[in-house]
């Protein structure tokens, strides 16, 4: 196999760089120099370039090619659902007391009994793989209002009652039977306490005439002495 040699020529039209490649006993300085044809061969290969405008290069270097690792096997994503769930939750009621004048003092009863109401309230539940995460209110209704308790509180004082008169008591046997309702005293003469009678006996009536008005104690004759 014949050695090969490297030759570099500029091309004097262009300026260009021009390798060529031949054996080396061809291209030799001694067969340049004295062999007129390989001086014709590289004249014409010179002529040839340059009317071209073509430039001779070396080849390309190879570049080499960039395979990407393939990406590591990591954890499958997760399924998030979202949803829309109502609870239904009860809401106490209130109490309250009111003054009934109606009623005695101390005394207390419940006009108004008292009722729970209903309330809905709406939630966003997010959940991932099935199980819940995450819990929002979003809005809230009631849907039936409490009745609130009502106690009645009696105010109402109760009259005095008016106290009964005094009458000392007196033996039956000193007691005129003709009347009644008072002790009349037996005496020569008995009169209304503080009338204009003088007596010598009194008494505080009224007193019901029962049998003989003997001391004329009903002066208007209706059946009651000392009435006026």
């Amino acid at each position: 196999m014949p050695i090969e040699r490297m030759v570099t020529m500029m091309s004097p039209r262009t300026g260009a760089e021009v390798r060529l490649t031949a054996p080396r006993r061809t291209l030799s300085l001694s067969t340049l120099r004295r062999t007129p044809a390989t001086i014709a061969v590289v004249a014409a290969s010179l002529l040839v370039l340059a009317g071209c405008g073509g430039t001779a290069h070396d080849p390309a270097p190879e570049t080499p090619h960039a395979f990407a690792a393939p990406a590591s096997a990591g954890p499958s994503p997760k399924a998030t659902t979202f949803e829309t769930v109502e609870v239904s939750t009860s809401i106490p009621f209130e109490r309250t007391t009111v003054d009934d004048p109606e009623r005695d003092a101390g005394v207390t009863e419940i006009v108004t009994p008292g009722a729970l109401g209903t309330k809905v309230s709406t939630y966003r539940v997010t959940r991932v793989d099935g199980v819940e995460a995450a819990r929002t209110l979003v809005g809230e209704t009631v849907t039936v209002a409490p009745v609130t308790e009502v106690t009645a509180h009696g105010t109402r004082e109760p009259q005095a009652a008016a106290p009964a008169p005094f009458v000392a008591a007196e033996p039956a046997a000193q007691c005129d039977p003709n009347y009644a309702d008072a002790c009349v005293p037996i005496a020569s003469d008995v009169d209304c306490a503080g009338g204009k009678g003088n007596g010598p006996a009194y008494v505080q009536g009224p007193v019901r005439v029962v049998g003989t008005d003997i001391y004329d104690l009903d002066r208007d004759g209706d059946g009651i002495g000392c009435d006026k």
